[in-house]
């Protein structure tokens, strides 16, 4: 059955993956830009919408009445630059404001949407190189990406009040062959020059773009779920585990190790992304009876590096 669509943020990585594949679905699109929308070729069922901009217009009045999901995946990146006082602001900001916009149009709306799925992150647990973590574990609150991901959360989940079934989605590292995190952490070993990053025992929670894709598809015709789902593989690995992996992969050598200080001493506090990690389950997803495709890492990293991809 054709469903309506609609996606905030739908210009970045995981955002052109959906469209994608919604599109093949024959899926009707509605994209919330903030760019003008002669910007973007045309296509048919995919609508792109101008919006937090002052010349924008009415947002309402561009949508349809019937909306079977809102997709929120707005925000500034956090892998790009130093986590200033002035970047953490921006990055809190951008989420908060979109998704408020959000929540103020479920509020207003006569018809509300069925669903709201908002993009989180696992970094929401804090971190840790013994415990693992499910969706019912609690929350960190010893670092700057467990607060923005509950405060973003918090701000999500406001359209419960409305009786708007909502999804928190915890991203773990989505890999993908032309976005996400697998370009970066492939690069030290195109140059030769990969190896571990501090310890090596910190946890990395992978997922493949296409499980993730499929993950958001079943959890739209699965109505149960709701609250915060995991998208993580369920086969984390040591970081050190996934470089000698992608060594192998790769056909590289794994030799060169980069101590923990440098890492901070280039990236600042964001080099929490690099040297700390944590150890995340899909439970939810699992205990629904999702079946994810891509268990194994060696698997996944063979299918996006030397085979076919979703991203095609």
């Amino acid at each position: 059955m054709k469903k309506n669509i609609v996606i905030a943020g739908g210009s970045g990585f995981i955002g052109q993956a959906l469209i994608r594949s919604f599109h093949r679905h024959g899926h009707h699109l509605y994209i919330l830009t903030r760019q003008a929308s002669e910007h973007f070729t045309p296509c048919e069922n995919i609508h792109y919408i101008q919006w937090m901009k002052k010349e924008a217009g009415d947002l309402f009045a561009k949508l349809p009445e019937s909306i079977d999901c809102m997709i929120n995946l707005s925000g500034a990146s956090i892998n790009s630059g130093r986590w200033t006082r002035k970047r953490k602001q921006l990055l809190l900001h951008s989420r908060l404001q979109s998704t408020d916009t959000l929540i103020r149009f479920i509020e207003q709306v006569k018809t509300k949407p069925c669903l709201l799925i908002s993009a989180s992150a696992v970094g929401i647990y804090g971190t840790s190189n013994t415990d693992t973590f499910i969706e019912t574990s609690s929350h960190g609150n010893d670092d700057f990406l467990s607060y923005l991901a509950s405060v973003w959360e918090k701000s999500a989940l406001k359209a419960e009040q409305f009786g708007v079934r909502t999804v928190c989605a915890r991203f773990g590292i989505v890999l993908g062959q032309k976005g996400g995190a697998l370009p970066l952490l492939n690069l030290p070993y195109r140059l030769f020059i990969g190896g571990k990053i501090a310890s090596g025992n910190q946890w990395l929670s992978w997922i493949h773009i296409e499980d993730l894709v499929q993950l958001i598809l079943f959890i739209i015709d699965n109505q149960e779920i709701r609250g915060p789902v995991n998208f993580t593989s369920p086969n984390p690995v040591t970081m050190e585990k996934f470089g000698r992996i992608q060594a192998k992969v790769l056909k590289r050598p794994y030799w060169l190790n980069i101590p923990g200080r440098l890492v901070r001493l280039a990236l600042g506090e964001r080099s929490l992304m690099a040297i700390k990690g944590q150890r995340v389950l899909p439970q939810k997803a699992l205990d629904a009876g999702f079946r994810f495709r891509f268990n194994d890492l060696e698997e996944a990293l063979l299918d996006l590096l030397t085979k076919r991809s979703i991203e095609k």
